[in-house]
């Protein structure tokens, strides 16, 4: 089980770090401590980026938001911070750390909603939010998944359409799709009485699987594309779609901190597909 040093502890390295380099170069320092696998030291970076252009800004933070043009590098530290506390967060893994991995998620929600208000334009922003939102949504039981449901979906949307190859939000719609159509009846029901039965109605397997192939096809290196591909695939009653992906993940370079835990997952669910435990690898592959 891999853990992480709580919030508290990585903002204790912000100052020191901010007083020392530019927003831009806090950005370039945290996407190679990301390429290296390096989630709390790139979130330091860009979390101290955030805090350089709250310095820099200061109390007008809102006002100057959504005003163009404006500094490209106040929306792409804030997009950075969430999708880089959404890596850690999900590094948090057993019931216990839920506190605090929610907290995180919570702490990303509100760093993606910023930095949309700084540039409405950018996919990745919209993807961040959405990517929060998704793994925020996952960890809460269906009532609560179905509040987030519509903000999931329309800023994953929103991605694909200023991005056609966002390899991320099309495993977000893909997923999504997935989720909804694995709820229970009266979870549905539920959803349909907030949303209305058009919303909700918009999901299919079809469309979950189509959005997962099309992950795969523009990121194939990608692990998690394949695991989630495999487990859609699972539902719909393809097991021999779902080993191939399974396969091909076990020779796939690890590309995110995640990768050995999700290698391990695929090679267990291929495991018991081969032996006939569909119901087993579902369930695993679910869980993720």
């Amino acid at each position: 089980m891999r853990t992480t040093a709580p919030l508290a502890t990585l903002m204790l390295f912000v100052a020191p770090l901010a007083a020392q380099v530019t927003i831009a170069e806090h950005i370039t320092l945290g996407d190679s401590a990301r390429a290296a696998l390096h989630s709390e030291e790139a979130l330091r970076h860009y979390q101290a980026a955030v805090e350089l252009i709250q310095r820099e800004v200061g109390p007008q933070l809102q006002a100057v938001a959504g005003v163009h043009p404006i500094n490209p590098e106040y929306s792409q530290a804030y997009w950075k911070s969430a999708r880089e506390i959404a890596d850690v967060a999900k590094q948090l893994l057993g019931d216990s750390l839920k506190q605090r991995r929610d907290s995180l998620y919570s702490l990303g929600r509100t760093w993606a909603e910023q930095s949309i208000l700084f540039d409405s334009l950018s996919a990745d922003a919209h993807f961040s939010l959405a990517l929060v939102l998704g793994r925020l949504s996952r960890t809460r039981g269906g009532k609560e998944r179905v509040r987030f449901a519509k903000i999931i979906y329309d800023e994953a949307a929103r991605a694909v359409q200023l991005d056609p190859r966002h390899d991320g939000a099309y495993h977000i719609l893909g997923i999504w799709n997935a989720e909804v159509k694995r709820l229970s009846g009266f979870t549905r029901f539920f959803a349909k009485t907030l949303f209305g039965a058009g919303f909700m109605d918009r999901a299919t397997w079809d469309s979950a699987v189509a959005n997962m192939e099309r992950a795969v096809t523009l990121n194939p290196q990608h692990v998690y594309h394949r695991l989630e591909l495999a487990g859609v695939y699972v539902d719909v009653g393809q097991p021999a779609k779902a080993m191939e992906q399974l396969e091909a993940i076990e020779h796939l370079p690890v590309g995110d901190p995640m990768d050995p835990y999700y290698k391990h997952v695929a090679a267990e669910a291929l495991t018991e597909l081969k032996n006939g435990k569909t119901d087993d690898a579902q369930d695993r592959l679910r869980k993720g």
